[in-house]
């Protein structure tokens, strides 16, 4: 029986638009852009987002990222997936520290993401992001449900930092 290797962690390149689509479609928790944002995305924002390749290269979890213009200090984390097969091995979590260990140079020090109040497993994950780098967490909410067209749960607002 072969062993899987660590999947490989690089930043995205247009050619995972699709795999990454079809990834956040299968997480059935996250909003499913259109297939064509995944594209412009990693066209525009490639250096501040990640893939991680399975042992075939393809993708099999992800995270879209972008850089605050008015807080250039802070990476906002738009989506992050990990395939069905590929959870509960800490993929998540090591997608976030090398996303953050990548942009330090770059002076990003605060990290935000949204979170709806369901969503316990985001919440466990940037909560112990936070904890392993022994950063503050902050929360409030930042989207009230009412603000939504379509029935939507709010969108309370992470933010964590500094980070070291």
């Amino acid at each position: 029986m072969a062993t899987q290797t660590e999947p490989l962690l690089e930043p995205p390149g247009v050619e995972d638009g699709a795999a990454v689509w079809r990834i956040a479609r299968d997480s059935r928790t996250l909003d499913l852009n259109s297939s064509y944002s995944y594209l412009l995305w990693f066209r525009d924002f490639a250096a501040t987002s990640v893939v991680a390749r399975g042992d075939d290269g393809e993708p099999v979890g992800f995270v879209t990222g972008y850089v605050r213009p008015e807080r250039p200090g802070t990476l906002v984390v738009w989506q992050i997936a990990v395939e069905e097969r590929q959870r509960g091995r800490g993929l998540a979590g090591a997608m976030l520290d090398h996303l953050a260990a990548r942009l330090r140079p770059r002076g990003v020090r605060h990290l935000e993401t949204t979170v709806t109040p369901a969503n316990t497993a985001s919440d466990r994950l940037f909560t112990v992001f936070a904890r392993r780098h022994g950063a503050a967490l902050r929360r409030e909410v930042l989207f009230d449900g009412g603000l939504f067209p379509d029935a939507h749960e709010p969108e309370v607002l992470y933010r964590i930092g500094p980070l070291p």
